[in-house]
């Protein structure tokens, strides 16, 4: 069957997403390898690029790249080793390991061209035999000729091989995935002896989806590679599959239960299933048991049971059949598939997500046009038209609102990633850890919450390897033996907040102020408070290189953590006690795109506040008003002592002439961050307006507190403020005027 040229496009458009990802990896790679060239105990940039060098062979498998699996296999080989302490990092090592990133890029560099140079196909393979002998293992010895000799034929045994059960979901081709691709690499294991195709679930044709999946598949596999190296194959499609694994000695109970797995009570199924089986050469007995039936029933369901006759060579040894027992469950990879109704199914239509993007911006484009449409209205002051723009802007604002909640997804998807990450990483660290997650139902945009998995995904092993104790030193301390790990969102005042805090032994603030002493972070017997020796922390070149102690995992990386989510206009901060635990706490908007924002000017420039953030709106007391030439201050409201901060003059905006017309009209807008408030000085306050959001440009990243910026319907820009940022200068400008007031009196 030729390819259509729809099939030929996506292929290509596929093969050229994996080269980019492939190139991305390499940079990992390599920027990993430079790293353990200088330090060689780097533990994480080893992962980084033993993770870069499996996912550039995973993915180069499933488009059929032999000679970069190959390849990358030999260069994964050596990185195993050494995270394994099989072999010991060395110059010799890194050189040929950075050499094996350069012939990779040539092979991929192959792959897109469509080459194939013998040139490069030699210089593989010597390099691969140069990775082999830093390894110590002996180059494959070539293949010996092959004499037929004449002798007597053994008797019949039944072999005994690896089973594999595969059926892929509905949306596995819809995810990207290709069945056959896997296929393809699971041969670079070992032989596929055997494999039948289930199309029992392929409907009829006027029923059929085109893009839905509904195949299955038995084989029969032999391999010398382990259980762990099988299923990596499949890792990839671990959402969109359910992959069964039995070992070659797997005893007939596993066989019953993988039956029943697939089957359930279909006794048709169940029939079918062994008939595959036996096509496939595998031996069994059938033996018939009655069911009991209700009396209403006419005939007895026959339901066909394993007895697998026993090779010669494995007797009826009890002990081997307890040991194949517990292997056979150790592949079971997947309990079970997800449920896909038919029914449920229909009520969603996947959209691409950059159609889904084109939509917002034009949505944001129509809001700019209705708030230009409205001002003219109220130029004219028709009422006729006031109306009528008036109706269209709430059809717009109802279409907004829509259009973002499409974006908005439930944060307990990346939440649930951890349920896996925390069983796992706590057998490895031999730790027993409770992981407590709440405010799964708490929505954020998609886009954010992708970006967010990342960060995440670094605070919560930080926190399961350096911030929860050994079970002996919780005992010892007196808590409980397991520890306690909790993911937390909730939405507070149009924002929202992540937390990831452990009950482990927190961070030691001497420590801390010792090494940025030494890193020369801060100057020595310089008077910190706990929130600033936290902050400490996310400052690049804070790390160490002890492995031991409770601050190499909350600095390696933590500065990275901290640009991720400054990128996404949010804030981390983080708070500890010692012997008690640390709290990490993320706040972010719920969206990038548009936002209900409150309008204010100052000298003449536009400024947008968040208006879920904005508190109230008061004339500026006197004791601010006598204030003057300050920057910031605080001020009494209502029995609170509260900061306050000049926009005018915090951004060096000239009102000079009009500072009595200024004191009778300006206002002091009370904002709020999570349970800090704080009071903006403007001079106008122009009420309520939807604000779509546009990324200021690089020049002008040096202005302070600035989120971003937005057109007004006259055409006029106006600057979104970023209220964390006030909070900060605010904070800084107060500190600095106590310290000028403090060298006067002295």
């Amino acid at each position: 069957m030729s390819m259509s040229d729809d099939d030929a496009e996506i292929l290509a458009v596929a093969r050229a997403g994996f080269l980019d990802e492939a190139q991305a990896m390499l940079h990992q790679f390599e920027e990993g390898l430079l790293v353990l060239e200088n330090n060689p105990d780097d533990a994480e940039s080893l992962n980084s690029a033993f993770r870069a060098a499996h996912t550039i062979k995973g993915t180069a498998g499933m488009f059929g790249c032999d000679a970069v699996v190959t390849f990358t296999h030999e260069a994964e080989t050596l990185l195993e080793a050494l995270r394994s302490n099989q072999r010991q990092l060395d110059g010799d090592v890194v050189a040929a390991l950075l050499e094996s990133r350069d012939q990779i890029e040539l092979l991929l560099g192959e792959v897109q061209s469509g080459a194939n140079d013998p040139a490069v196909a030699a210089s593989s393979a010597a390099l691969a035999s140069r990775l082999r002998a830093l390894l110590g293992a002996p180059d494959p010895a070539p293949a010996a000729p092959v004499v037929e000799t004449p002798v007597a034929a053994p008797p019949a045994l039944s072999p005994q091989f690896w089973h594999l059960s595969l059926r892929f979901f509905p949306d596995a081709l819809r995810n990207g995935l290709d069945p056959l691709s896997f296929l393809r690499y699971l041969a670079t294991l070992g032989e596929v002896k055997a494999i039948t195709c289930l199309t029992a679930n392929v409907p009829a044709l006027e029923a059929l989806d085109a893009e839905a999946c509904y195949l299955g598949f038995e084989l029969r596999f032999d391999s010398r590679a382990t259980l762990e190296e099988i299923s990596r194959v499949f890792e990839f499609a671990a959402e969109d599959s359910s992959i069964q694994i039995l070992a070659p000695d797997a005893a007939p109970a596993a066989f019953e239960t993988l039956a029943s797995l697939r089957c359930d009570a279909d006794a048709e199924a169940r029939a079918a299933l062994f008939d595959c089986w036996r096509a496939m050469g595998m031996h069994f007995d059938l033996r018939v048991e009655v069911v009991g039936t209700p009396a209403s029933e006419a005939a007895p369901v026959l339901v066909p049971h394993i007895e697998r006759r026993a090779a010669a060579a494995e007797g009826s040894d009890p002990t081997k059949r307890k040991v194949s027992d517990r292997r056979s469950g150790e592949g079971e990879r997947r309990e079970g598939g997800r449920d896909r109704r038919a029914g449920d199914e229909t009520r969603f239509v996947r959209v691409r997500a950059d159609k889904l993007d084109k939509l917002i911006d034009l949505i944001g484009e129509l809001v700019i046009a209705g708030s230009g449409a409205q001002m003219i209205a109220h130029q004219e002051g028709a009422e006729v038209l006031l109306e009528a723009t008036q109706r269209v802007m709430d059809l717009v604002q109802e279409t907004r609102d829509g259009t973002l909640a499409l974006r908005m997804v439930p944060i307990g998807e990346t939440f649930g990633r951890f349920q896996r990450v925390v069983r796992d990483v706590s057998k490895q660290l031999g730790k027993e850890v409770d992981l407590v997650v709440s405010g799964g139902d708490t929505e954020m945009d998609k886009s954010m919450v992708d970006s967010i998995a990342d960060p995440l995904m670094h605070l919560v092993r930080n926190s399961m390897d350096h911030g929860l104790e050994t079970f002996d030193e919780r005992l010892a301390t007196g808590k409980p033996a397991a520890g306690r790990l909790a993911l937390n969102a909730y939405h507070e005042a149009g924002a929202v907040v992540i937390e990831v805090s452990d009950d482990g032994r927190g961070l030691a603030r001497e420590r801390i102020l010792k090494k940025a002493v030494e890193r020369e972070l801060i100057a020595p017997g310089q008077v910190l408070s706990d929130h600033e020796v936290w902050q400490l922390i996310f400052l690049p070149g804070f790390s160490t290189a002890e492995q031991i102690t409770d601050l190499s995992g909350r600095g390696v990386g933590m500065d990275v953590v901290k640009r991720s989510i400054e990128s996404l206009r949010g804030t981390i901060t983080l708070t500890s006690s010692a012997g008690l635990g640390t709290l990490t706490q993320i706040r972010l908007p719920l969206t990038l795109a548009m936002i209900d924002g409150f309008l204010t000017m100052v000298g003449g420039v536009n400024y947008v506040l968040p208006l879920a953030a904005v508190s109230e709106c008061i004339d500026v007391p006197a004791e601010c008003a006598k204030q003057n030439g300050r920057v910031s201050g605080t001020f009494d409201l209502r029995g609170e002592i509260l900061p306050w901060l000049d926009l005018a003059r915090f951004y060096g905006i000239s009102t000079s002439g009009h500072e009595a017309e200024l004191s009778r009209r300006r206002s002091v807008v009370v904002v709020r961050d999570g349970p800090t408030r704080i009071g903006l000085i403007v001079d106008r306050l122009l009420g309520e307006h939807q604000t779509v959001i546009k990324p200021l440009s690089g020049i002008f990243q040096h202005l302070k507190a600035l989120a971003g910026s937005t057109i007004l319907g006259s055409g006029e820009v106006a600057l979104l403020l970023d209220v964390s940022g006030l909070f900060a200068a605010a904070i800084k400008g107060g500190q600095r005027q106590q310290q000028a007031g403090s060298t006067r009196q002295h």
